[in-house]
């Protein structure tokens, strides 16, 4: 918890500016345009700050001014909700190349469940722009500077992507929060756009408490990528550790590193590296101990069936077996959550249940997501030392294993 009492009420974490396969106005950047985004607040305060990152830029970044809103709809604020922002007590700011800048606190109220926005006018041109690739809601493009347009008239473009923009903090005055830390999985991608109905959404409904989504489509635990950010060893630090209020970790990662070895459709890698079960239990080791460093509970959970999908093959089954019964067995996590056996076609272990299937047979719909959501915070309700349910394990140790029961870790061979 900071000092200053403020606790992250949204993320979205930064990648290289890249094209990939969302289109986005990310390498072409900003020049006498305003932007404003919308995100969806899970913790409530008096007063708000944004954090901006320029993590990719090489040079510093400009910001002529910004502002804070609560939303109407579209590209519409409510009306005196909005509020100007400073920086060390001035409107304009450089955030400096590789690095980020915290706004001064601006007394909004705000509610969790609540959506803001956040308006960033760039008056000179900024190159490629640090930006979040896949947001799955709209953000708002217009020229020259729309900082205090209330209607939304001034912006005629839009996107599905976040720009600079890294994080919402609100003096909530908290340390409750929980991290989502993974892939497209996590980011959201299967959800319905515009509906905040990510996994994440549906834990902070289900909890009441602060949740961050640190996912990145595509990302991998142990190789960067131009297009999926960097190796997630690499970025927990940034995406996860150094914001304020956080007490949980929930790791889902693996899938990209395991998947893209089958798949041709992926330019990032050709070919892909090959990855074998005992490197990805080393990074997930390594993100326990950056974790446990700072004092966090971090809970482990089997990736979901893939059989089927364009991740899937030989080796990609042979590696996520092994990889989930480490996780589910190893007693290394403080608690596991078994994604793989809760989202499972019983007709077909490996394929996700059709019920909860995207349709690409690797995503979770709406309804999957919200039944990750629910197994997530049957865990958390349970402290330290979950009891056991459907979907939910402990962390095992060598000396225990629960019964077999539907969803549960098996006993240790």
């Amino acid at each position: 918890m900071s000092a200053d009492n403020f606790t992250t009420a949204w993320t979205a974490a930064p990648q290289a500016p890249s094209e990939g396969f969302t289109p986005n106005w990310s390498r072409e950047g900003f020049w006498r345009r305003s932007v404003r985004q919308t995100v969806r607040l899970t913790a409530g305060g008096g007063r708000v700050r944004i954090r901006l990152s320029n993590a990719y830029g090489t040079s510093p970044l400009r910001l002529a001014g910004a502002s804070v809103a609560r939303t109407a709809s579209g590209a519409a604020v409510e009306p005196g909700s909005l509020r100007r922002l400073t920086f060390a007590g001035a409107h304009e700011v450089a955030i400096p190349a590789r690095g980020q800048i915290l706004s001064d606190p601006a007394e909004l109220a705000v509610a969790a469940g609540e959506s803001m926005a956040v308006t960033l006018y760039f008056d000179a041109a900024t190159g490629p722009a640090t930006f979040h690739a896949q947001a799955f809601t709209r953000s708002h493009r217009g020229p020259g500077d729309l900082l205090a347009d209330v209607t939304g008239a001034g912006f005629d473009a839009v996107t599905e992507s976040w720009y600079v923009l890294s994080a919402v903090e609100v003096d909530a005055g908290r340390a409750d929060g929980v991290a989502l830390f993974g892939d497209s999985l996590t980011d959201g991608f299967g959800s319905t756009p515009g509906a905040d109905r990510r996994w994440s959404d549906a834990l902070a409904r289900r909890t009441g408490r602060p949740v961050l989504n640190a996912g990145i489509g595509g990302n991998l635990l142990l190789n960067d990528s131009a297009w999926y950010g960097e190796k997630g060893v690499n970025r927990l630090a940034r995406d996860v550790l150094d914001h304020p209020g956080v007490d949980t970790l929930v790791v889902l990662i693996g899938v990209n590193d395991i998947g893209f070895s089958e798949t041709d459709e992926q330019p990032t890698y050709h070919p892909a590296p090959l990855v074998e079960p005992a490197e990805l239990v080393d990074g997930h080791r390594e993100l326990i101990r950056q974790a446990r460093e700072r004092g966090l509970r971090v809970i482990g959970a089997t990736l979901p069936p893939f059989g089927g999908s364009d991740h899937w093959g030989e080796h990609a089954a042979k590696v996520s077996h092994e990889l989930n019964e480490w996780i589910r067995g190893a007693g290394e996590y403080d608690a596991v959550v078994d994604f793989q056996r809760l989202l499972a076609d019983p007709a077909d272990p490996d394929r996700l249940h059709p019920a909860y299937d995207f349709g690409d047979h690797l995503h979770p719909n709406d309804t999957g997501f919200e039944v990750m959501a629910e197994a997530v915070a049957d865990v958390l309700s349970q402290g330290v030392a979950p009891a056991l349910g459907q979907g939910v394990a402990p962390a095992l140790g060598q000396d225990m294993a629960p019964a077999l029961g539907q969803g549960l870790a098996p006993a240790l061979r």
